[in-house]
């Protein structure tokens, strides 16, 4: 059973699964008062994390170039997630951290997905849903968060 799919089938299953549960997100984050927010600044800010980083070191987290993750933080201070102030540890760079706003939104953010969650498990059932959960920390192991997918349709 299942032998007979298609095998270019389960990535695009995954993603579309995957954009199905971000798209849910910002729509509910927009209907919460966070209407600015794009997938790359969730992901930002969950490298930049509680205690702060440095652009390098989201750059890192992400998998993408300090420029990139530079670009990323820029936007973010512009609307009001984050903020730059003077490591403590280090006065010679600049930490960013999660402004009270940025912080809202990532709680909204796991409540949100928490919702989505119970969604699925009302769905598929949740036996599946943890067996399809399971099943996918068994092939991925523990990935490291890459977020430059758009650097698969690139030239």
């Amino acid at each position: 059973m299942g032998e007979d799919r298609p095998g270019h089938e389960l990535p695009q299953l995954l993603l579309a699964g995957f954009r199905a549960l971000i798209d849910r997100l910002h729509i509910e984050l927009a209907r919460q008062g966070h209407p600015d927010l794009r997938p790359a600044h969730g992901f930002a800010m969950q490298a930049i994390g509680p205690h702060g980083a440095s652009a390098s070191e989201v750059g890192r987290r992400l998998g993408v170039s300090k420029q990139a993750a530079g670009k990323t933080v820029d936007r973010l201070e512009e609307i009001g997630y984050v903020e730059r102030v003077d490591d403590p540890a280090d006065g010679r760079r600049k930490l960013v951290r999660l402004t009270p706003r940025g912080l809202d939104a990532l709680t909204r953010s796991a409540a949100v997905f928490d919702d989505l969650r119970a969604q699925w498990a009302a769905t598929l059932g949740p036996d599946r849903l943890r067996a399809l959960e399971d099943g996918l920390r068994t092939v991925v192991g523990t990935p490291d968060l890459r977020v430059d997918t758009v650097s698969w349709f690139g030239p």
